[in-house]
């Protein structure tokens, strides 16, 4: 799949807790493992049964259509697996998915699933009309110009969000902490997010590269804008990850191979057949970047981005700063099917170079920083702001470890009390 922002890339939820599996689909295969990679015989007599109950006795106007029970049972199976990760999509959604990624797209630009109670916002990507206008992640879209959009299927509920670009759409919201529902108007919008952004600090001797995304051509960029640091006056770099869902583990090994020496470890995948497994080394031409570095993440901070994150601190030679990670340790793989339909599959896990998997658990950060109410009312990124005060203790100290003591030891007495950090590093 192409890798591009959309304006509502979701989660596809399988929503669709159907019944059973369609009799032609079993009609060759009677007997399957009981256990996925045993050889044990699958009994597969009671689903016939209930199949054929179904066919002869459910009492319903209009007629049964196979195909809804056929899909109905895989995404049930395929839901049975516990792996968010892992959906099937049938050919009406699949069809709706690639217009997202292979359109124009405008609107709101969040990221968003469907839950009972409407559309809960999973992530505001950086630069959106819904950051610009505090939509937050975890506040449940309810209405829409006053429409109620609760018992829409997820689509319909985004087709009432998005289009055109300079419209304004009014949302009925609840959220955390509120309560009564609050109403937001966001101004719609078309927007370009940029792979890499570099920036240079006024105020100090620090540069700042963010990385928005994981695509086909972020290393390159990347390696341009470190190249202009390298040049320049700049003694640290802070390097920002936050709201990055990831994409290519590729790029995630390009970028790293600028800070890691070559033929070290950096990560490594591993499948359920071990003759696939394969460890990702550094390639590089031997001008490793050298200078003082802080990771700033966020709980939007996933996959590529957590691998980034994790091996440069795993190599010391980076401080993270900001929230835990999203927890993505898995790779998936897309199947399509005959139908038109499509099966997003995890088929493997990646490991870092001390063998540790993140998945569900995430990355803590060594120093942690959450932002407050009024940083969202003054539009003031705390987490910024004080990745520059670290980055500058860590010139200063040299070592990690000493950074993070300095660092808790300065602000304890500045922040309040409920912005608690953590000063460790995160343990299996």
């Amino acid at each position: 799949m192409k890798n591009i922002f959309i304006v509502f890339l979701t989660s596809f939820l399988l929503w669709g807790l159907c019944v059973w599996y369609g009799a032609e689909k079993f009609s060759s295969n009677l007997w399957k493992t009981s256990r996925v990679g045993d050889k044990t015989p699958l009994d597969m007599r009671e689903f016939w049964d209930v199949y054929n109950i179904i066919g002869e006795e459910y009492f319903r106007d209009d007629t049964i259509e196979k195909q809804e029970l056929v899909y109905g049972a895989i995404e049930w199976m395929v839901e049975a697996l516990g792996d968010r990760h892992s959906e099937f999509m049938t050919p009406e959604v699949y069809e709706k998915f690639d217009e997202l990624l292979n359109g124009s797209f405008e609107g709101i630009w969040a990221v968003v699933e469907k839950v009972s109670l409407g559309i809960e916002v999973e992530r505001v990507l950086k630069g959106s009309p819904a950051k610009k206008f505090w939509v937050k992640p975890w506040d449940i879209i309810t209405k829409t110009n006053d429409e109620d959009i609760v018992d829409l299927g997820l689509y319909d509920a985004v087709e009432k969000i998005k289009w055109p670009a300079g419209s304004t759409v009014k949302l009925e919201i609840l959220r955390v902490g509120e309560r009564r529902p609050i109403e937001i108007s966001v101004e719609r919008a078309e927007i370009d997010i940029p792979s890499v952004e570099e920036e240079y600090f006024d105020d100090s001797e620090l540069a700042y590269i963010a990385i928005n995304q994981y695509g086909e051509t972020t290393a390159q960029e990347f390696r341009k804008a470190i190249e202009n640091v390298k040049k320049s006056w700049a003694k640290g770099l802070i390097i920002d990850v936050r709201d990055n869902g990831g994409w290519y583990l590729q790029t995630a090994v390009q970028i790293l191979s600028e800070f890691i020496p070559s033929w070290k470890d950096l990560v490594e995948t591993r499948y359920q057949d071990t003759v696939f497994n394969q460890k990702y080394k550094s390639v590089n031409d031997g001008d490793i970047f050298d200078k003082k570095i802080v990771v700033l993440i966020n709980a939007y901070s996933a996959s590529a981005s957590e691998i980034t994150a994790w091996t440069l601190r795993e190599y010391d030679k980076a401080v993270l700063v900001g929230e835990k990670t999203y927890g993505k340790g898995s790779v998936q793989q897309p199947f399509d099917l005959n139908s038109g339909s499509m099966l997003k599959l995890t088929v493997a896990k990646w490991f870092t170079p001390n063998g540790i998997n993140i998945d569900d658990e995430g990355i803590q950060a060594d120093i942690r920083i959450d932002f407050l109410e009024e940083d969202y009312e003054n539009e003031y990124d705390r987490q910024l702001e004080e990745a520059k005060k670290i980055l500058n203790i860590y010139l200063e100290k040299q070592t990690i470890g000493l950074t993070v003591e300095a660092y808790e030891e300065t602000r304890s007495s500045e922040l309040p009390e409920n912005n608690e950090s953590v000063n460790e590093k995160w343990e299996e």
